[in-house]
């Protein structure tokens, strides 16, 4: 390993010494001052000082960072070396089919095809496909876990084939958790160690909620499945060097504040101060105090406000959560005293760190909160909800809200009604990592339990813990039978409802909702509400804590005044209030002690595959290159790599195959959830012999280009403004009204290139690849909006898609563009550079042309390389195999 600055040290660990890249040293080395920089810059500036080796990442790129300055023009590109890469299943599979791809190609070039191996450790956790079939019964687990493995057994073959083909590349199988608090409380290690080097774990992961680890102080956040490739094969992680906005928690929450409460007031703020694109660093007394668990569930988030990360640095606290999960005390000794050592440990004070931005929150000011109906940055205080949800039954369609009438609310003699509560979920990574909200949300079911409550039929509860220690500590603390009495019953460990994966409704609330187009809800303790996500059928979603969930299911409804009106009524025959049901923090504190038993989270991972009949029953193919089959509905071999040749950045008389709002997110573009029969994805499915009841998920098929282009653009609720009004994944092509993949294969056979309009917040959501993918698939060339969110902008350049950005004040709707048009995309003849201007020339249907400047959205030198090579895949192939 080179030391271009002499910067090597040593430091003990307890046990011994390790070697380490000192931040210190170089300080001296280069006469600037590091030890002023946020944390979070100089953890990054570490791994490009341990891996300056001339080539990649050059001793100018290590200047260029330790020289960071708060607000400076932000050109220079950081070559970020990870150390290790996490998936999860649903970008995991589709990633392991381009890496067998890969294979396929470099045997077909006569390579050896082992060299495209991970060079890194690569952990995938299989979460995303536990749906919520069975609910509200003690055997719900087991019939769910049943059904997974019958959906999803050729995909799970295909992941065993992968574990024996890749030699880094490592599978925690279903059933144990989710794949980021499976991360805090098993895979991650605070620090690495390899050929007596010690340096920071630090990672990417094809999940946006992947910076929930920066709770533990790990640097880290979520690529598309496309960047993640590249990373573990060997590629820097490239990026603009960020702007980073130092947030100062001031105080302490006020008693039955939840740390839910306190992450939705955050997601509001910082999504208002725009930090799209920066690193967010936590600092002051209020971290200080802070517990890990609450720190991850605002790290969590990060996507949702729309950072990079949400970093916190590594304190005693963090030494303690790990010696509490289970960690060996070596290790955690370790960690410790490499922070130390570089100067990194504690939580920095207010004036200690050069920030590009500071921002103040007093906790004492936070309040009970949810968010919804359809963003999670739309925060409502709870005791305003119930006049928030009656003023968007009555506000117009056009205006956002529901257009129903608050006269309608719960009229009519149907098992559900406007208002009404359809799921009541107890999900997602975010919450059911934090034992505070955990315990609370199973001693308020214990109290509603005693009075006798329960939730009204229509409304179906799910509790899916993040990992088997949360049932572990639920049960020793006396509260699981609670939970399961008022319907929260375990239903898998995965995502389930947080990101699709809800289940079916009973048929006749399905059809009431149908029949009567009825605003019905869903309460869930997730992270994420846009449309259509939680299900399809219902349009009201509200993020809350999962005490909350508990209490809004037994109320049945989401317009209801806590303050004023009784949840219900107890056995006793008086009326029983929130207040009546919500723990103190005394009462947390008192059953706190189960969640942090070290002995048990050391069984539950002693040995993650163990004890999985269902498992170890799926056989798998062996070997080094794949053998494709033809007939697989699941796994076909992606065509990234099939003829690839260099993108052309000329685009001439292309047409729109979209106008879009604000706030598309990629679950717009690309959905996870079911696929309807109708669908271009559900005949495809239909004509090669699968059953309705075997469609599965869009999250499932992604395995199979053939499926996940026809899904690009299918969601239910997505608005294409070229016909005002419309739902659903349509477009006009020569006045005719068609799937958005018909049209897109028609203008393909006539040679038409094809551009994307959208407005703020393009891409917002899950680091979903396929959305870049699909768009790429279906041949658009160009996508035009007025902002973009931090991946998938990446990902289309990735995929040889150039993302454009209008310039302020101009946009699809100032320029009344309706889909008639041709377009010409000039300025790009002889090659691009990093944002750089173009010009957009408009040949209108009247024969008028108009010229417009946009901004090339191609922001580093290496996207441009990925560009002129037909994309990142085809270049990381050329980089192995030559």
């Amino acid at each position: 390993m080179t030391d271009t600055f002499h910067t090597h040290d040593s430091f003990s660990t307890g046990t011994g010494s390790a070697r380490f890249a000192s931040l210190k040293k170089l300080e001296a080395a280069l006469g600037t001052s590091v030890a002023r920089l946020p944390v979070s810059i100089r953890i990054v500036l570490e791994s490009v000082l341990r891996n300056c080796d001339g080539v990649k990442v050059t001793p100018e790129h290590v200047k260029q960072l330790a020289n960071w300055k708060p607000n400076a023009e932000r050109t220079e590109e950081i070559p970020f070396t990870v150390a290790r890469v996490i998936l999860q299943d649903f970008t995991g599979v589709p990633l392991l089919a381009d890496l067998a791809a890969m294979r396929s190609a470099a045997q077909k070039m006569g390579k050896d095809p082992k060299r495209i191996e991970p060079l890194v450790p690569v952990d995938m956790v299989v979460d995303h496909s536990i749906q919520v079939d069975a609910s509200g019964t003690h055997d719900a687990l087991d019939l769910n876990m049943k059904i997974e493995f019958e959906r999803n057994r050729e995909r799970y073959q295909f992941l065993k084939w992968g574990m024996q083909a890749f030699d880094t590349f490592k599978v925690v199988p279903p059933g144990v958790g989710i794949v980021h608090q499976v991360n805090m409380e098993y895979l991650a290690r605070g620090v690495m160690e390899k050929d007596g080097m010690a340096y920071p774990d630090t990672l990417v992961g094809t999940d946006s909620h992947t910076t929930m680890i920066n709770g533990l102080g790990i640097v880290a956040w979520g690529v598309g499945g496309i960047e993640a490739e590249a990373a573990m094969l060997g590629q820097p992680v490239y990026f603009l060097t960020p702007d980073v906005v130092g947030v100062n928690l001031k105080g302490a929450a006020k008693p039955g504040v939840t740390a839910t409460d306190v992450v939705l007031t955050i997601t509001e703020m910082l999504r208002k101060a725009k930090v799209v694109g920066k690193f967010v660093e936590f600092f002051g007394e209020g971290v200080a105090a802070m517990s890990v668990t609450d720190r991850a569930t605002i790290a969590n988030m990060a996507p949702e406000y729309g950072a990079t990360m949400g970093f916190f640095p590594v304190d005693e606290a963090t030494c303690q959560y790990f010696a509490a999960t289970g960690r060996p005390a070596a290790q955690v000794d370790t960690i410790r005293a490499y922070y130390q050592a570089q100067g990194l440990f504690g939580i920095p004070k207010s004036g200690d760190i050069d920030y590009s931005q500071v921002l103040e929150l007093d906790l004492a000011s936070v309040e009970p909160s949810v968010a919804g109906p359809k963003r999670p940055q739309d925060r409502i205080a709870l005791a305003n909800l119930k006049s928030a949800f009656t003023g968007l039954m009555d506000k117009p369609v056009a205006e956002g809200g529901y257009g129903k009438g608050a006269a309608a609310l719960h009229t009519g003699d149907t098992p559900i009604r406007h208002g009404d509560i359809a799921i009541a979920a107890i999900t997602s990574c975010t919450n059911t990592s934090n034992p505070g909200v955990m315990l609370a949300a199973g001693l308020l079911a214990k109290k509603a339990a005693a009075l006798g409550l329960k939730p009204p039929a229509h409304v179906k509860t799910s509790l899916g813990p993040g990992s088997r220690a949360v049932t572990e500590y639920l049960i020793k603390a006396g509260l699981m039978d609670a939970l399961e009495q008022v319907g929260f019953s375990v239903v898998g460990y995965g995502c389930t409802t947080c990101i699709g994966n809800s289940g079916p409704l009973r048929p006749e609330i399905d059809k009431a909702i149908a029949d009567h187009d009825l605003v019905v809800a869903s309460v869930l303790s997730g992270n994420r509400n846009f449309e259509a996500r939680v299900h399809q059928a219902v349009k009201a979603n509200f993020l809350m804590s999962p005490p909350l969930v508990v209490a809004f299911a037994l109320a049945g409804r989401v317009d209801i005044d806590f303050e004023k009106e009784a949840i219900g009524t107890g056995k006793d025959g008086k009326p029983v209030f929130l207040k009546d049901l919500w723990p103190t923090n005394a009462d947390i504190n008192a059953v706190m002690g189960t969640a942090t038993d070290a002995a048990a989270y050391r069984k539950i991972y002693a040995d993650v595959g163990a004890d999985n009949p269902l498992w170890d029953a799926i056989s798998a193919p062996t070997g080094t290159v794949y053998e494709w089959d033809a007939k697989s509905t699941y796994i076909q071999q992606p065509p990234f790599f099939v003829g690839a040749k260099a993108a052309s950045p000329a685009i001439r008389r292309a047409r729109a195959l979209a106008i879009f709002g604000d706030s598309v997110t990629t679950d717009h573009i690309s959905p996870a959830g079911g696929i309807k029969p109708t669908s271009p994805a559900g005949l495809y499915l239909t004509e090669h012999g699968v059953q309705k009841t075997d469609f599965n998920s869009y999250g499932a098929r992604r395995g199979n280009h053939e499926v996940m282009m026809r899904g690009t653009f299918a969601n239910v609720r997505i608005k294409n403004l070229m016909i005002p009004g419309s739902e659903g994944g349509i477009t006009l092509q020569g006045g005719e009204q068609k799937p958005i993949y018909d049209a897109a294969m028609a203008y393909q056979a006539e040679g038409m290139p094809l551009m994307i309009f959208a407005g703020e917040e393009y891409g917002t959501g899950s680091s979903r690849d396929w959305a870049a993918k699909g768009t790429t698939l279906l041949g658009v060339k160009a996508v035009v909006a007025k902002s973009f969110e931090r991946i998938h902008r990446a990902n289309l350049a990735g995929m040889g898609v150039l993302p454009c950005q209008f310039k302020d004040g101009v946009d699809a709707a100032t320029l009344k563009l309706d889909g008639s048009e041709t377009f010409d995309l000039e300025g790009t003849e002889s090659g691009i550079t990093p944002q750089q201007d173009v010009t957009l020339v408009i040949h209108r249907a009247n024969g008028k042309v108009e010229r417009v400047a946009l901004k090339l959205r191609i922001d580093t030198p290496i996207e441009v390389e990925y560009y002129n090579k037909g994309g990142i895949l085809p270049f990381v192939l050329e980089q192995l195999v030559g």
